[in-house]
């Protein structure tokens, strides 16, 4: 495999990398935000505090906090070291116009948003 083929494809591996990390940060808030919504709403209905529904809502939504923290760590991480490969090889000419460099760029401002 040449230096070229090696490098286009540690760009497709780390922007697929970056857009599934992003999208499953994204589906932990989504997530905890159903878990506060079901949670507010059974203290509004007046489930008393000690009971089952209320503590495994509660242990429920702190774990997808905990989710969100750590998805969020490895969305940097992966956002982070596509960046570095992006900055190493766009000196280099024959990725000028690369297509796999273009769809890195793209991945990378839409997991930075």
């Amino acid at each position: 495999m040449s230096e070229l083929q090696a490098i286009q494809r540690q760009l497709k591996i780390k922007s697929a990398a970056a857009k599934r990390l992003s999208k499953e940060h994204n589906l932990y808030r989504k997530e905890a935000e159903d878990q506060k919504r079901k949670l507010d709403k059974l203290i509004a209905d007046g489930v008393a505090p000690d009971e089952w529904d209320v503590k495994n809502a509660t242990r429920m939504l702190a774990e997808g906090e905990r989710m969100i923290e750590d998805s969020a760590t490895r969305a940097g991480k992966a956002a982070g070291d596509l960046r570095d490969l992006i900055v190493s090889i766009k000196t280099k000419e024959e990725f000028q116009e690369d297509p796999e460099l273009l769809n890195a760029e793209s991945v990378l401002e839409e997991v930075s948003v």
